[in-house]
């Protein structure tokens, strides 16, 4: 009866115990009786070998149907799926009960492994020190990240060496742009120490913008340039086919894991600011290198030296600012300083700033703006550029363009509404263009938008001249100084009287 429930692990380790062993220890050792141990001797099959193949214990519920209707099916259409076909037999057979989905998916299974298409293979490859670096962009709204509680819609620039596993993220906040990929593909050959011989790309449209011939042309040489900066030859892998570049595109699965899992460690996915979010990737990612670090350490001496300086990683465009008070750019308006209507500015366009220049002094930095999903301009506005003109025409603040983008902070933009409501729009837009000169000429944006939040939570008007005296002293009541200057000859009276002494 023993004999009746031994495996054919057990027969195999009592075969090669009988070499040495007697049948009763042989036996034991496999774990059933001497009396078993002969019987496996007079029949050396395995369990498994012995056993009757089972019957079909139930009719086949695709009997007549499987070849007739389902192969011809798939021999027309070799990618249907078979969800689709499941379908398609109960809308022509609603009588007939064809068992579960899974019966027909495992039938359809094993008609393929015989006789479907051959498919492709992927190759694996061999990785040599310093030869290949790739570069890929992915998306991480999936890990709902927010700044400031804003939801915070960005890619990932992922830079990988196979050989050594070094990696490198970079935060864009934009598309696949060619900024971003120059200033990320930088920011990664710096902090590995070296450049390949070769980088890869998967026809990102930052390097290979299928546009018209003039455009596709000029970024192409722009990407060749940046390539050749640092010694690397370009190459891509063929459009679509996102396994040829399968070294990185397996890797982005595992780097956007490792974030998920520190966001969970951290508690939270919402950071002060975007410098504290790229702090934590850069984190992240550093925690990986440090796995594979004597791999990175050996293929560095395989990198080729980096050059003395980088290379452009911004566009630089002409503009004129117009007198609206700012310039248009990548359907985005940008506010400047009203002394600078009518010049021409040069702008560098990075994928997270501006750079702003007049000749060859910069100006200032810009936040890069957006434009809507539906096409609408975005606006980049500081209400500081325009305060002193809106002071003289108040009503303009109705019907402004870039109104909702004017407002530094939500109180005044909701504080606005509530006067609107119970005030009228002449007094709603004289009030609210004086709570904004006031944010900004006495330097109280923060603490004023605090005390306008306690009024509306009180359904209360603010009272500019209670304000006033709270955040004085006011400019226009400063006293004048007057500084009277000596007459440089009593210096000459006070050293006379040091050499008399």
């Amino acid at each position: 009866m023993a004999g009746r429930h031994i495996n054919d692990h057990q027969v195999r380790l009592f075969m090669t115990n009988r070499r040495n062993d007697p049948v009763a220890l042989a036996a034991a050792k496999a774990g059933f009786s001497p009396a078993t141990g002969y019987r496996v001797l007079q029949d050396a099959r395995l369990p498994s070998q012995r056993q009757a193949p089972r019957s079909r214990r139930r009719p086949d519920p695709l009997a007549g149907i499987f070849d007739e209707v389902v192969v011809p099916m798939l021999e027309a259409a070799p990618g249907l799926r078979p969800i689709a076909i499941f379908e398609e037999l109960r809308r022509r057979y609603p009588e007939t009960v064809f068992g579960s989905r899974r019966t027909l998916e495992r039938r359809i299974r094993d008609w393929r492994a015989m006789n479907g298409q051959d498919r492709e293979v992927i190759f694996r490859q061999v990785h040599e020190a310093g030869r290949l670096g790739l570069s890929d962009f992915t998306c991480m709204d999936d890990l709902a990240v927010s700044i400031a509680g804003q939801p915070l819609d960005h890619l990932l620039y992922h830079f990988r060496l196979p050989c050594g596993g070094f990696e490198h993220g970079h935060i864009i906040l934009g598309g696949e742009s060619f900024v971003a990929l120059a200033e990320g593909l930088q920011n990664a050959l710096w902090s590995a120490g070296g450049a390949p011989k070769l980088h890869r790309t998967d026809s990102l449209s930052a390097a290979f913008r299928n546009l018209d011939a003039d455009t596709r042309i000029d970024l192409t040489k722009r990407y060749d340039a940046l390539c050749a900066h640092y010694g690397m030859e370009p190459t891509r892998n063929n459009r679509g086919i996102a396994h040829e570049n399968g070294a990185i595109e397996s890797a982005h699965g595992h780097i956007k894991a490792a974030v998920k899992d520190a966001l969970l460690l951290r508690g939270s996915a919402d950071f002060a600011d975007l410098a504290d979010y790229r702090r934590f990737i850069d984190e992240v990612v550093n925690a990986r290198n440090r796995r594979h670090g004597p791999g990175i350490d050996a293929e560095r001496k395989f990198l080729q030296p980096l050059p003395d300086v980088r290379t452009t990683d911004y566009e630089e465009i002409l503009v004129t600012v117009t007198s609206s008070g700012g310039f248009t750019l990548r359907k985005v308006f940008y506010t400047v300083p009203s002394r600078l209507i009518g010049h021409r500015l040069r702008v560098r366009l990075y994928d997270d700033r501006l750079d702003v220049f007049i000749g060859g002094t910069r100006l200032m930095t810009l936040s890069r703006g957006r434009a809507g999903m539906n096409g609408k301009h975005g606006h980049v506005v500081d209400y500081r550029h325009v305060i002193h003109s809106l002071r003289r025409k108040p009503m303009a603040l109705l019907g402004l363009v870039y109104r909702d983008s004017l407002f530094p902070r939500d109180a005044y933009r909701l504080m606005f509404d509530h006067l609107l409501e119970v005030q009228g729009e002449r007094e709603a837009c004289r009030t609210t263009v004086e709570l904004l000169a006031m944010a900004h000429e006495r330097a109280c944006e923060a603490e004023l938008a605090g005390l306008l939040t306690e009024d509306l939570a009180a359904r209360r008007t603010p009272c500019l001249t209670t304000l006033r005296a709270r955040f004085s002293p006011d400019p226009a009541d400063l006293p004048e100084v007057v500084v009277e200057l000596v007459p440089l000859s009593i210096y000459d009276g006070l050293i006379e009287q040091g050499e008399a002494a």
